[in-house]
C-alpha cells in the first residue's frame, strides 16, 4: 500500500491486534481499540494493572496488527513495530477514551464532553499506549493479478 493507502486503512481499521512480550519472552496477543493521531502515532487504552501493562513496563517492544478481508483476493493489513510509551496523563487518557467511544460505540459529538469528564474522573486506574512505529509493512491482494 502506498502511505496514503496505509493511512486511510488504519483510521477506518476496526480491531488491532496488540503483541506484547511476556517474561519469559512468549508473545502475548490481544485485540484493541486505537486510534491514529495526526502524527501517525496509534494510540489505545488500557488498565495500568493489565497483562500487557505490565509486559510494556518490562519490555516496551510490540508488533500491532490490523488486517480485513473474508477471502484471498481480498486480504488487507497493515503491520505496525517499535516502542511503546506509556502515558500515565489523564487528560490525554480521557480524549483517547472519548476518541474511542466515538469510534467503537457511537458516542454522538454533542456528549463527548460529558463523557469525557466522567473518563477523565476513571482515568486514574488507567494508561495510555502510544506507538510510533519504527517499521510499518503492508500488503494488499485486491492489487494482485487475478
Amino acid at each position: 500500500m502506498t502511505d496514503v493507502e496505509v493511512e486511510s486503512f488504519l483510521a477506518s481499521g476496526r480491531t488491532a491486534v496488540l503483541v506484547t512480550l511476556a517474561s519469559d519472552g512468549a508473545p502475548e496477543p490481544v485485540g484493541m481499540w486505537f486510534l491514529v493521531e495526526p502524527d501517525g502515532a496509534i494510540v489505545m487504552r488500557t488498565y495500568a494493572a493489565s497483562q500487557k501493562a505490565l509486559n510494556l513496563r518490562r519490555d516496551p517492544r510490540v508488533a500491532v496488527l490490523v488486517e480485513s478481508g473474508d477471502r484471498y483476493a481480498e486480504l488487507q493489513g497493515v503491520r505496525l513495530s517499535g516502542v511503546v510509551e506509556l502515558v500515565e496523563d489523564a487528560e490525554m487518557i480521557a480524549d483517547i477514551w472519548t476518541g474511542l467511544a466515538m469510534k467503537y460505540e457511537g458516542l454522538a459529538p454533542e456528549h463527548a464532553d460529558p463523557f469525557r469528564l466522567v473518563a477523565l474522573e476513571r482515568a486514574g486506574k488507567q494508561v495510555a499506549l502510544r506507538l510510533r512505529p519504527s517499521e510499518v509493512v503492508s500488503w494488499d491482494h485486491r492489487k494482485l493479478a487475478p
